[in-house]
């Protein structure tokens, strides 16, 4: 089976959860934990991301988000107090790939284009249509007054998942879990 080197960097948490469950799962409580008042905000995006993930790579029972990971150990995040970095062997054909910097638009509800000539013509419609604040529209309530713009940018955000380039700075990988077998090293 072909396998991928990744880096993800968890709470110092992780192995005792591992060893006492015999897999590691994101669990939703831990999210809301990390972002604490804003949580809502991101719970929101990681189910949409889920469920697209979830339509490339299934997504195993009891699973709800998947788990964020680096491609490259250059780029990776670093341990910091409280937190290891694992180096994970994972089966290449669970790993789900996407474009970082289209997922920070989907952060901000923005439109993920297609190449320049497409977000130019997405920015001019906003424009024609008096929308002066693209990063308010998905939340403003004026978006009801254009249903099919709120579409667009929705459907736009399956485009994170399409990797044009492969640049190691911008691409990340998600997995749905792992388990002790998958780990190469952890550092403390």
């Amino acid at each position: 089976m072909d396998q991928t080197t990744l880096f993800t960097r968890q709470h110092e948490n992780a192995l005792r959860i591992l060893d006492q469950e015999g897999v590691f799962r994101m669990k939703p409580e831990w999210i809301r934990q990390k972002y604490g008042d804003i949580s809502a905000y991101f719970m929101k995006n990681y189910d949409w991301l889920s469920q697209a993930s979830a339509r490339r790579i299934p997504r195993p029972p009891g699973v709800t988000y998947p788990i964020w990971c680096s491609v490259d150990e250059g780029y990776m995040l670093r341990e910091t107090p409280g937190e290891i970095v694992l180096k994970l062997s994972i089966p290449t054909s669970q790993i789900i790939y996407f474009d970082s910097a289209r997922w920070d638009l989907i952060l901000n509800h923005m439109y993920v284009p297609a190449d320049p000539e497409d977000e130019a013509a997405f920015y001019r419609e906003l424009k024609l249509r008096g929308i002066r604040n693209p990063f308010t529209l998905l939340d403003d309530p004026v978006s009801r007054f254009h249903p099919d713009l709120v579409r667009r940018i929705h459907d736009s955000w399956e485009r994170v998942f399409e990797i044009k380039e492969w640049n190691k700075f911008l691409v990340q990988a998600n997995i749905w879990e792992f388990n002790t077998s998958h780990i190469v090293e952890v550092r403390t």
